[in-house]
């Protein structure tokens, strides 16, 4: 039996960051393949003329893809 260290998740629960296409806010996080993945919730613009689909505001990205914002 061996034992597999990870990092810890550099961002955490309800923090601002920002990726290529916009920002949003961590969800939650979960380790995948050596590194976290991260469910972000972007921020809701102007609401369509044909109304909310449901959550289409959400994303997963890697750690990787994300950066701290000033908020």
């Amino acid at each position: 039996m061996t034992a597999t260290f990870m990092k810890m998740p550099k961002f955490s629960n309800t923090q601002w960051v920002s990726f290529v296409g916009g920002e949003g806010i961590v969800r939650s996080y979960t380790p995948e393949s050596g590194t976290w993945t991260y469910l972000i919730e972007m921020a809701l613009g102007r609401e369509p003329d044909f109304g909310r689909v449901g959550a289409e505001t959400m994303i997963l990205l890697t750690e990787a893809d994300l950066r701290t914002t000033g908020f």
